[in-house]
């Protein structure tokens, strides 16, 4: 799968390491920056990043920042992106199970390496369960 991975500033190392982990599982990775710890503003990221899922150019997306929030909220604000913030291996693995979240944020001053490494993998590895219910709730979100 092709995946499109961003980060800013804060997370620019971070996205670094991710986008490793991405290759090893066998997915070819586009990257939308930071390219550098300069200092930038995420939703130049985020937008070009998300719209691009959103028309299909990626299966999914990752997107990293210092606490993630800000990513989150940036990505939401496209249409026809469902993106999940996620502190954890079960709201990523229910969030792909249950939403169909098809963009990732995390953030790298809040979560460990490790733990970020495992929230990736689950993310990405875990396919919508595809119930009835769930599909429903879904279309609902779609404007």
């Amino acid at each position: 799968m092709n995946i499109a991975i961003g980060s800013d500033h804060a997370a620019f190392e971070r996205k670094n390491v991710l986008k490793s982990r991405l290759e090893e599982l066998g997915h070819t990775v586009t990257d939308y920056g930071a390219h550098s710890e300069e200092s930038m503003d995420y939703p130049a990221v985020a937008r070009p990043l998300c719209e691009a899922v959103a028309h299909g150019e990626h299966g999914m997306g990752v997107l990293v920042c210092g606490t993630g929030v800000g990513m989150s909220i940036a990505a939401n604000k496209v249409r026809g992106v469902r993106c999940a913030l996620c502190a954890d291996v079960t709201s990523a693995r229910l969030t792909r199970e249950h939403n169909d979240a098809n963009v990732l944020a995390m953030g790298a001053r809040t979560l460990g390496e490790l733990c970020a490494i495992d929230i990736l993998t689950t993310f990405v590895t875990t396919a919508f369960s595809g119930d009835e219910r769930h599909a429903r709730r879904i279309a609902m979100l779609e404007l």
